[in-house]
Formats: structure tokens, sequence, C-alpha cells
């Protein structure tokens, strides 16, 4: 007797969502002249600034030779000041006014997305807030305001 299909799992479907609304979001910050890591490393900057290389970079799941690249984009494109004086020196990076004006545009973005999200999987959105509530507990950063 033929087995059917394994059930979907639970894990591959959260992935398979994931990459999905990944791939509107990279669509909505494209015009903002944002990529959802370069969005990411920009509110780790602003909801701590003068934070180092290395805790950006930790908290992006990158490597700190990839912090340095992306943030001398963000330098350049005039998102971020790096007020570091020399080599090896501690960073002083922060948002600069234009930067900030690029959040709220990628803030706007965000704010439609989870709209739309809320509309095509009624529950979802709440539960998976949920389960970061719960799951991140006492490690929540001060600045993540959840749902």
């Amino acid at each position: 007797m033929t087995a059917g299909p394994p059930p979907v799992s639970p894990l591959i479907a959260l992935l398979t969502a994931a990459r999905v609304w990944d791939a509107e979001l990279t669509d909505a910050l494209k015009p903002i002249g944002l990529t959802t890591r370069k969005y990411g490393l920009l509110g780790h900057i602003r909801g701590r600034p003068g934070i180092s290389f290395s805790e950006l970079a930790r908290r992006s799941r990158i490597t700190v030779q990839s912090a340095h690249t992306a943030v001398a984009t963000l330098v350049a494109a005039g998102l971020v000041e790096d007020s570091t004086a020399h080599a090896g020196a501690a960073s002083t990076l922060r948002v600069t006014t234009s930067g900030e004006a690029v959040l709220a545009r990628a803030a706007e973005a965000v704010a439609a997305l989870d709209a739309r999200l809320s509309a095509a999987l009624p529950g979802v959105a709440e539960a998976l807030c949920e389960a970061v509530r719960r799951d991140l507990g006492d490690r929540r950063p001060n600045n993540l305001q959840l749902c």
C-alpha cells in the first residue's frame, strides 16, 4: 500500500511563508534604497547609537567584515555617520537625519505588509507575535516593540 504524502511540517510551512513575505519586504524596501539586511542594521544602530561593529555583526548574524562593508555603504548613502577616529578605535555609529527619514518610510512599508499579512492569514500574525513574546521573554531588546 502506498503511503500518501507526508504531513506538512510546521517548520517547513513557517520557512515557506517567511520566504514569501521576505520577498514582499524586499520588494517594498527596494524603492527606498534598502535591503532587509541594511534595514536591520539601521534599526540596530538607531536602537543603540555607538554600537560596536562586533555587536552589530552578532545581532545581525553576519561577520564583522560584512558589518563593516554594509555600514560603509550606509555611510556613503548618508544614512549613518561613523565618527570613528581611526582604525581599531571604538565605533561611534549613529543614524543621520536622512537615515531616520528612510527608516520612517521603511516603517510605513512594514506596516502595510503587516496589514496585508493579517488580512491574508487571519490569526497567524497574532500567533507569531505571541510566540516571539513568549520565546524572547526578558531577552527582548528595550527598543523592540512587539505587535
